[in-house]
């Protein structure tokens, strides 16, 4: 978990560059076979939500920099993994369905 806080709070520029990843993630998912499995089309949600959280980190940073304490972290983080375990679930069960055929 401390890895986790000194690599994502506050710092937005680690927090867009996942967003970037899993977008690049999404765009050859859809340049591949896995255009046609409608469950590997989910690949954008996390990368939303990674985009969300950098601009919820952006204006915590701009409103309160010196908040050290950050509840907020305990419903993010919990969430972000949620998503993107479910989302890359999704797309691992579109490419087996696609291999399959």
């Amino acid at each position: 978990m401390e890895f986790l806080s000194r690599w994502l709070a506050q710092q937005t520029g680690h927090i867009l560059a996942v967003a970037v990843f899993l977008r690049a993630l999404w765009v050859v998912c859809r340049a591949t076979v896995l255009r046609d499995a409608p469950k590997a089309n989910v690949l954008w949600v996390p990368a939303l939500l990674w985009v969300a959280y950098a601009a919820w980190e952006w204006l915590m940073l701009k409103k309160t920099p010196e908040a050290d304490i950050r509840v907020d972290l305990l419903v993010i983080w919990p969430l972000l993994g949620i998503v993107m375990v479910w989302a890359l679930s999704r797309a691992a069960l579109g490419w087996r369905s696609v291999r399959r055929r």
